[in-house]
């Protein structure tokens, strides 16, 4: 059976932090803006940033991987890049222009795909690379944190896309966490969440998005 909850939100964008710091954007994985990541956008806001953290699936949300591909498959990836481009303009709107992107998965997708406009200072991706069909140039540093097990097709592999990520010139960190599956840092996912690695690869990110947006 699959589940699909309703997410209680007054707008499809939720904000954490003081206006006038520098901006986060946070992208969620293909199981939706579950509650998990309100804790995670919190925890960074804390460390100094404004957080936006758009709602990609309009409301909704499941904890179950088939309903949450279907939702996948009827994200239109236009529509969620201009709903990325948004809530960095509304995050923005105190004058503020560093930003950076934070993806999980699907989101980690779309924020490489996204940081190809140049429009971002800096991105974080957990479990997620670009195939060499969306690859063009990223002109900000990058931050990869992989699961020691995964699935990738060929033209996704982890390897060979830091390899194009260096070719082009973008400076690339990445890490690996042992005993991770993918989805390690979705802490709405008991099955799946390893507490542990997910701490280490925040810590990560928090210093990464504080040495390109902040120092």
């Amino acid at each position: 059976m699959t589940e699909l909850v309703p997410i209680p939100s007054p707008g499809l964008t939720l904000f954490y932090g003081e206006p006038g710091n520098p901006v986060v954007v946070v992208l969620h994985d293909m199981y939706g803006r579950l509650p998990g990541l309100d804790s995670f956008a919190a925890a960074l806001a804390s460390r100094g940033f404004r957080v936006a953290v758009p709602d990609l699936y309009e409301g909704f949300c499941t904890v179950d991987s088939d309903t949450a591909r279907s939702l996948m498959r009827r994200l239109d990836i236009g529509t969620a890049l201009a709903e990325v481009d948004d809530a960095v303009v509304k995050a923005q709107e105190t004058g503020i222009e560093r930003v950076g992107l934070v993806g999980f998965s699907l989101g980690g997708w779309l924020a490489l795909l996204h940081a190809q406009a140049g429009a971002v200072d800096a991105v974080v991706a957990y479990y997620a690379s670009l195939p060499i069909e969306d690859h063009g140039v990223i002109p900000c540093p990058v931050l990869l944190q992989w699961a020691e097990v995964d699935e990738w097709r060929p033209t996704e592999e982890p390897e060979q896309f830091v390899g194009r990520l260096k070719d082009h010139g973008t400076p690339v960190t990445e890490h690996s966490y042992i005993a991770t599956r993918h989805s390690f840092a979705n802490a709405s996912l008991p099955g799946k969440v390893d507490a542990q690695a997910a701490a280490l690869a925040f810590a990560r990110t928090t210093v990464f998005l504080e040495q390109h947006l902040i120092d």
